[in-house]
């Protein structure tokens, strides 16, 4: 079952049906061919620093193991903890 161009290029889902065509007709293409492009790349190191597995299990632990105060605690109700109602 052969498509005319246009139907093919209607097609959204020829991609799907014949991806050997929609590759070919992309590699083809003179308005694409006309587009600007840029490569980007990745940076070559990570910003953030990575910890390691004991270091990470130390801070758990010291997480753990801290006790929080009233204070600390933040309210679940319409009052603050200084006893003043919150306002909306």
């Amino acid at each position: 079952m052969l498509t005319t161009a246009q139907d093919f290029a209607a097609n959204p889902f020829a991609m799907l049906l014949d991806p050997e065509r929609v590759a070919h007709e992309v590699a083809c293409s003179e308005r694409l061919a006309r587009l600007r492009s840029r490569v980007y790349r990745p940076l070559d190191k990570p910003l953030i620093a990575h910890r390691g597995a004991a270091d990470q299990a130390r801070y758990d632990e010291e997480v753990d193991a801290a006790e929080l105060s009233e204070a600390d605690l933040l309210p679940l109700d319409d009052e603050a903890s200084d006893g003043t109602a919150l306002s909306a």
